[in-house]
């Protein structure tokens, strides 16, 4: 055990953030689930050096969800460094951002197939004597003549093994080269951009693996955390034990979206038509393969039937979904055609890799979507949805409820601590994610000047349904938004949705700044953004419209004069559909009256609120923040947003909106 002081990097603490690392450390000492919600400029990331203070020869385990926090935790680890010079650490992005290797299909898959052909090669050239596979002329040969775009060898795998000779037999074991690289990595800084060029000839994701076998902490991406296969493998090539991990993870209000996400699974009809050639190239090789190409027909004739729906989004019954599967058919139960499926899925892929495919299966998708649809009979937690896209059906199985896989990791391992700037309000996020697992939770005040910012609420413009036609507030809502884009510098607007944001960007005339719509297109969306933050060098300002959840409203980092202020025009609830009924009606029978508020109010709160963190970066920043919906400003909503919010949001109408930005100037 150490002082915390031992670790941290400062020469002092910013407010409250002694208090918060005091929190951290006692978790890490004593085991348990810490969640902390800490505004901007808190110090979060210092939080990493209370658990080494008290990790007792544990590793830690940061998970990130973007680059820009796994740069943020790199510098934090490296001034730590500097002060406890022994200190090793590292991170894994996943292999879709370090396999430098060229080819077609799924990069995880790919891997697995090029290392079982490049294995196997190299095993049987060690065999015949020739223990370094990087100077084998028979595998450089190979190297040399293999499809670049479709490779079966991987020469960057080849260069980080050789053979050890021994009582066993042969042994395939990192190399010197390898080796070495890995420990300078954990012992220096390699940024992600320079990944690829500091591994040089050699695999980059093996390298780093090599160098998180030894590190004291490990940064990774969410999924290496909430997979439960990508987790189950990641302890395994570390070598540690689930009880003797301390985790940390950062940015946690995404936390549900993202285990949603791993645990839903979708089919449309061309994965059931592509399914059909799949079954028709194995004929009999295959047990099950007549009786299972059988049901694909069922699965169309459910779909037909439910293009007819009016509705875009809906729920689907299971039972119905299975008696149409099985009711006449060679399978007395989903059980077995899972069973059959399964088997026939292993073959697709062993078949796949063997001629160097590494493109995912119909077959595969097909058997992950009918088990996770038999599972969910009996799992409340999943609901069977179909969706509508240009005259496509789309059939879903998703998660609702993040709790079961959250409990599971948390109970699993030693200790894990959640932090983020909006985990307001600490106890609807504890519920939601932990339900009745003992939580510790800390909320930490905003350490940024009261001076440098204005928070405005209106009082007489809304989003609410009722109100989007009516004349009188739609006036207002311009007006608002008039009275907001007159405010100097880069300016930022935040709807519901693309259709609103629309509609008011069509209506409103704003004629002193260059305005910025949000594209659908991500590449689009990069361009005009990058274009929108050069603005303030030339001596220019303009205004963004943009959606809530979108892609310029999260995971940004505006600082300093990049963006001035920021304005969220509704509260950004998700359209009401069966589908959400049905969700909602799940938590409340889970939590009673509060349920809604964590199913439906809860993540609209969060979306507005993850905007407007958008402007106050720094504590020199100076912003102007507005919640352009009178909703906000109703006990129940008011009441999840931060603290800090709560105190200081000031009610306006649109009338004296100008003259109360232009006298706060």
């Amino acid at each position: 055990m150490s002082d915390i002081n031992d670790w941290f990097p400062y020469p002092k603490y910013r407010p409250h953030q002694e208090e918060m690392l005091n929190a951290a450390a006692g978790t890490a000492r004593q085991g348990g689930v810490l969640l902390i919600d800490a505004p901007t400029g808190s110090g979060k990331s210092s939080v990493v050096s209370a658990l080494l203070a008290e990790s007792s020869g544990r590793t830690i385990l940061v998970a990130v969800r973007t680059i820009s926090q796994l740069n943020t935790f790199i510098r934090e680890l490296d001034m730590i460094r500097r002060k406890k010079a022994g200190l090793k650490f590292t991170y894994l992005i996943g292999k879709r951002g370090m396999c430098p290797l060229g080819g077609l299909g799924d990069v995880y898959r790919r891997c697995e197939g090029v290392k079982t052909f490049t294995n196997a090669l190299m095993r049987e050239r060690a065999m015949k004597g020739s223990l370094v596979p990087a100077q084998d002329p028979e595998i450089i040969k190979q190297i040399k003549r293999q499809d670049r775009e479709n490779p079966i060898i991987c020469p960057y795998f080849v260069r980080s093994r050789v053979f050890l000779e021994g009582d066993e037999g042969l042994r395939l074991v990192p190399s010197q080269e390898i080796r070495k690289k890995a420990e300078k990595a954990a012992s220096s800084v390699v940024n992600p951009d320079s990944l690829h060029a500091y591994a040089g000839g050699l695999c980059p994701y093996d390298m780093m693996i090599t160098s998180a076998k030894n590190a004291d902490v490990v940064i990774v991406n969410y999924h290496h955390l909430f997979n439960d296969d990508i987790r189950e493998q990641l302890l395994v090539s570390l070598n540690v034990e689930a009880k003797d991990l301390i985790i940390l993870v950062d940015e946690a209000h995404n936390v549900g979206d993202v285990v949603q996400g791993i645990q839903s699974v979708s089919l449309d009809e061309r994965d059931i038509q592509q399914a059909s050639h799949e079954l028709s190239s194995l004929k009999t090789k295959v047990k099950g393969v007549e009786a299972v190409r059988h049901v694909l027909p069922r699965i169309r004739d459910f779909m037909d039937g439910l293009r007819r729906s009016t509705e875009v989004e809906d729920w689907f019954d299971p039972a119905i979904f299975d008696r149409i599967l099985t009711k006449g058919s060679l399978y007395p139960s989903m059980a077995a055609i899972v069973e059959d499926i399964i088997a026939i899925s292993d073959a697709i892929r062993e078949k796949s890799l063997q001629n160097a495919d590494f493109r995912e299966s119909a077959i595969e998708r097909l058997c992950e979507f009918l088990f996770r649809i038999h599972c969910s009979a009996t799992d409340p937690a999943y609901l069977t949805l179909f969706r509508k896209d240009d005259e496509s059906v789309i059939l879903e199985v998703r998660n609702i409820d993040p709790a079961g896989t959250l409990q599971e990791i948390a109970t699993a391992h030693h200790a894990l601590l959640f932090i983020s700037g909006t985990l307001s309000p600490l106890e609807s996020f504890r519920q939601y994610y932990f339900a009745d697992l003992p939580v510790t939770t800390l909320s930490i005040p905003n350490a940024f000047p009261q001076k440098n910012r204005l928070l405005l609420a209106s009082e007489d413009i809304t989003t609410a349904y009722r109100m989007r036609q009516d004349k009188g507030n739609i006036d207002r809502t311009i007006r608002m938004i008039t009275a907001f884009s007159g405010h100097p510098g880069n300016l930022a607007i935040y709807f519901p949705s693309y259709q609103i944001m629309a509609d008011y960007a069509a209506r409103c005339r704003l004629m002193k700044k260059k305005v910025f719509i949000e594209p659908r297109d991500a590449a689009e969306a990069n361009e005009l953004l990058a274009e929108f933050l050069s603005l303030p060098k030339k001596k220019k300002s303009g205004i963004l419209f943009a959606v809530c959840g979108g892609k310029w409203s999260e995971g940004l980092d505006y600082r300093g004069d990049l963006l001035a202020g920021a304005m969220v025009v509704g509260l950004p609830l998700a359209p009401y559909t069966q589908v959400r009924a049905m969700a909602i009606q799940y938590f409340k029978r889970k939590f009673g009256k509060e349920g809604e508020f964590i199913a439906y109010t809860l993540p609209a709160i969060n979306k507005a609120t993850q905007a407007l963190g958008r402007v106050l970066r720094t504590p020199e920043d100076r912003g102007l923040l507005i919640l352009g919906d009178s909703r906000f400003l109703e006990d129940d909503v008011k009441a999840g947003l931060p603290p800090w919010m709560q105190q200081e949001m000031k009610p306006v109408t649109a009338d004296v909106a100008e003259g109360i930005i232009t006298r706060w100037r």
